[in-house]
């Protein structure tokens, strides 16, 4: 079998977004998924990979992941080169798959469980599909509808509802980001005590309506310095957070560990990073409890794989990243399936309720709180039959 093209595909609607396809001649079609710079990453697959990879085995992953993954550039980076060899990574594991007629995560060593657990992302329909993320300011008057689940505007204004409606859909975890609205003012370095009392409003009233029957993880975008990140730790304590997530830029171990000696809370820590060189950091300067892995930017599922192994020698558990699309959730809940130390399974249920529906023909199935195994060979999914066709498509394609 040998791969014989490749081709990238964007919407319009979904700028962010790049799904790629590696089409072979057995007539077997991998599907791989990345985000955020899809234009560059497109140019970047069309204009180095394929040359590199269209009349090889797409069987040989190990191969082209060593290949992609450790080039000249990229290799110690979430970047472009980065982002195309996990999209590419994830499309070839899919033809592994239904190659030998197997769902993906029986492929990657069996089920370590019958379920992963989800937790609810509390964006909104169109949030982070284009541009920058939408942010609301929590003063301000109610928006209008983003469509059904606009649950980012929901935890900014009416938490306690919000909560509510998690539970009573299965939902045991939800993640939230009311702070980052005021790191604009001081750049992270600082966050006064009118806003810190304001951030912390959405807490009080999830705690107050529902007590501890869901769990609150507390996403800050690597927003702030040492300092403003403890305070906002320490004011967050009576709400029991279940993690803070990224609350520094991942540039320095030393700087998240010595905050992770401050605070009580657990640090989850990070999409951003990729390959296990730059986990290998903060799980040796025991700056992380939990780590989260971006499969469509860390590398790919190859790198996935050896990532949770090193989280694994290191006694902690793993969660996957699932704000961006439709196969990266695919891929994950396959992934989640398999990994002893998988924790929770991430997902926007805005997004899978919503637009993912139409990119893909099939998502996991969703029941109580819970990610199920999908069935069919490989991924278990493939783009919608109209796609392609749509007017805001852009399909480029490299054939040999």
């Amino acid at each position: 079998m040998q791969i014989t093209a490749i081709e990238t595909i964007r919407t319009a609607e979904a700028a962010n977004i790049l799904w790629v396809e590696v089409h072979t001649d057995a007539g077997l079609v991998g599907l791989g998924e990345t985000f955020r710079s899809a234009g560059a990453v497109a140019a970047y697959i069309h204009e180095q990979v394929a040359p590199m990879l269209l009349g090889s085995d797409p069987l040989a992953i190990d191969h082209h992941s060593r290949a992609l993954v450790q080039g000249y550039l990229g290799y110690r980076s979430s970047g472009v080169e980065m982002r195309a060899a996990s999209a590419i990574d994830i499309a070839l594991w899919d033809i592994l798959g239904q190659a030998a007629g197997m769902p993906l995560y029986q492929i990657l060593g069996g089920r370590s469980r019958s379920r992963i657990r989800a937790y609810n992302t509390c964006a909104g329909r169109d949030y982070n599909k284009s541009g920058g993320r939408r942010e609301i300011a929590p003063g301000q008057a109610r928006m209008p509808s983003a469509g059904r689940y606009d649950d980012h505007e929901a935890f900014v204004h009416r938490a306690d509802e919000l909560a509510h409606s998690l539970l009573n859909e299965g939902y045991s975890g939800m993640k939230i980001w009311p702070f980052d609205i005021f790191a604009t003012a001081t750049s992270g370095q600082d966050i006064s005590a009118a806003d810190l009392a304001v951030g912390l409003q959405p807490f009080a009233k999830i705690r107050n309506a529902v007590a501890d029957r869901i769990d609150i993880m507390v996403e800050l975008h690597g927003l702030w310095n040492v300092p403003a990140a403890a305070k906002i730790a320490r004011a967050l304590e009576p709400y029991d957070p279940y993690w803070l997530e990224d609350p520094i830029r991942m540039t320095t171990a030393a700087d998240l560990a010595a905050l992770k000696r401050q605070v009580k809370a657990p640090i989850c820590a990070s999409e951003t990073l990729a390959t296990r060189a730059a986990f290998a950091e903060i799980l040796d300067a025991q700056a992380v409890d939990i780590v989260m892995i971006d499969i469509g930017w860390c590398g790919g599922l190859s790198e996935a794989k050896k990532i949770a192994a090193l989280a694994e020698l290191h006694h902690r558990p793993v969660t996957l990243h699932d704000c961006t699309g439709p196969v990266a959730l695919m891929s994950s809940v396959h992934l989640a399936l398999n990994l002893p130390n998988a924790l929770i399974q991430e997902t926007v249920r805005a997004y899978y309720h919503g637009w993912y529906r139409g990119v893909v023909t099939a998502l996991p199935t969703l029941e109580g709180g819970c990610f199920h195994p999908p069935d069919d060979p490989g991924l278990g999914t493939r783009l919608a039959d109209d796609l392609k066709g749509r007017k805001d498509v852009d399909v480029r394609r490299s054939a040999c």
